[in-house]
C-alpha cells in the first residue's frame, strides 16, 4: 500500500501574478477551502498516512493553515459556536514539512523527499490540479493501477489538441482501455504531440526515481524537470499512465479557476 505523498507547493505562482506575491496559489479559496486543502482530503480518502510539503520561504501560511489553534477552538466554544469547530479540525494524516531553498524546478522539489520516502513507493500530487471527488479520487486510482502493476504510475487526462502544447504528453502503447504502457513523454510539444494523454499532476513512483533525480542535469530554465529523470529512469523501469476520467480544473488558468468557483457554487 502506498502511505505516503509528496506536495510540491514552493513554486512562484508566475501564471497568476501580481495575486501570489501575497498569496500562495496552494491557499486560493474553493468554496471556503484553500486548494491544498483539498488535495490533503484526496490524499488521505486515499490511505495516505504521511504527507511532505515542499515550500519556499514565503509559503509559511500553509504550515498555519493545517496548523491546529487551540486560541480559535477556546474562542469559538466559549461563545457558543462550538458547531464550527468541525470546520478547523485537523486532517487524519500526519503532515512535515521541507524548504526547497532555491526555484530549482519540480525535480529538484521531489528530489528533497529521498530521506522522506526512504525506500518505499510514494505518491506526488501538484496541488494546482483540482480533481472533482464526486467523480471519483483521481489519487486512489493511479494507486489501484500501481498495486496492480507494481511499477510507476502517471496520471493522464485526454485534453483538446489545442491545449497538448502546455503539457507533457505520452507516447505509448494500450494494455487497457484506462493504461498504457509509456514509451516517451513529449514536454510541450509545439507540432505533431503523440498522443492526446497528457500528464495531469497525480504520480506513484517507486524509490528509484531519486538515482535519476541525482543524477539529470538542469534542463529548460536551468531547473531540474522531473520528465527528464523519468525519461532516464523509463530505460530501465516500465511506467504506466492510467487515465484519470474525473473532470480536472487548472488552477493556474484564470478561467479554468473561475469555472471551478462557478462549479463548487451550483453544487451548493
Amino acid at each position: 500500500m502506498i502511505k505516503k505523498a509528496v506536495i510540491p507547493a514552493a513554486g512562484y505562482g508566475t501564471r497568476s501574478l501580481p495575486i501570489t506575491k501575497v498569496l500562495p496559489k496552494e491557499l486560493f479559496p474553493i468554496a471556503g477551502r484553500p486548494a491544498i486543502d483539498y488535495v490533503v482530503q484526496e490524499a488521505a480518502e486515499a490511505g495516505i498516512e504521511e504527507i511532505l510539503i515542499v515550500l519556499s520561504r514565503y509559503k509559511d501560511m500553509i504550515v498555519d493553515y493545517f496548523d491546529r489553534s487551540l486560541e480559535l477552538e477556546v474562542f469559538l466554544q466559549e461563545k457558543g459556536k462550538a458547531h464550527l469547530l468541525p470546520l478547523i479540525e485537523q486532517p487524519k494524516v500526519h503532515i512535515q514539512y521541507v524548504r526547497q531553498p532555491y526555484a530549482s524546478g519540480l525535480g529538484d522539489a521531489v528530489r528533497l523527499a529521498q530521506s522522506f520516502a526512504g525506500n518505499d513507493p510514494f505518491a506526488v500530487l501538484l496541488p494546482d490540479q483540482f480533481f472533482v471527488r464526486e467523480q471519483g479520487n483521481a489519487l486512489q486510482t493511479v494507486i489501484q493501477a500501481y498495486e496492480q502493476r507494481r511499477n510507476s504510475i502517471i496520471g493522464v487526462k485526454a485534453v483538446k489538441e489545442e491545449d497538448l502544447k502546455l503539457y507533457g504528453v505520452i507516447q505509448g502503447t494500450k494494455v487497457t482501455e484506462q493504461l498504457y504502457n509509456i514509451t516517451d513523454i513529449i514536454e510541450k510539444p509545439q507540432i505533431h504531440p503523440p498522443s492526446n494523454l497528457a500528464v495531469i499532476g497525480r504520480y506513484v513512483f517507486t524509490p528509484e526515481i531519486f538515482q535519476y533525480l541525482q543524477r539529470v542535469q538542469p534542463g529548460v530554465g536551468n531547473e531540474i524537470q522531473l520528465t527528464d529523470a523519468i525519461k532516464d529512469m523509463m530505460a530501465v523501469h516500465p511506467f504506466q499512465a492510467q487515465i484519470l476520467p474525473m473532470d480536472c480544473y487548472d488552477l493556474g488558468k484564470e478561467e479554468e479557476y473561475m469555472a471551478l468557483l462557478t462549479y463548487m457554487f451550483k453544487r451548493k
